[in-house]
């Protein structure tokens, strides 16, 4: 009997083979995409030390009013607030990383919002 992948695992099948191609530094982090359901998360990550620079996500910590929710609004705002979060960290160009994901809907709107708001791709 043939056994069909499931839908995730041909995405991190697909984010493999992206990460055999791209890796971040110091100077140039690597921004990651998750997106799940209900929410999406991104981190700036430094593949040479191992060291997240920054995150930001649809998830509030307490005390914090950030838009929640899996749609292309929330996903606007994540990506403002990351390139905000990476200004403050001193990072002006990234290496973009849609984790497997196609780039269109909310892995869009998060990119271009990152890019508007001063984030170099």
């Amino acid at each position: 009997m043939i056994t069909i992948p499931k839908r995730n695992e041909i995405r991190q099948r697909v984010h493999t083979r992206i990460r055999s191609k791209i890796s971040g530094t110091a100077e140039r982090p690597r921004l990651n995409v998750y997106r799940s359901l209900n929410h999406i998360y991104t981190q700036l990550i430094d593949d040479a030390s191992g060291v997240t620079i920054a995150s930001a996500s649809t998830v509030a910590k307490k005390g914090e009013s950030q838009s929640v929710g899996g749609n292309v609004e929330a996903a606007k705002a994540v990506g403002k607030l990351i390139a905000e979060r990476a200004q403050a960290a001193g990072v002006k160009k990234v290496v973009f990383d849609r984790g497997g994901y196609l780039y269109h809907g909310r892995i869009k709107a998060l990119a271009d919002a990152a890019r508007e708001a001063g984030l170099e791709f």
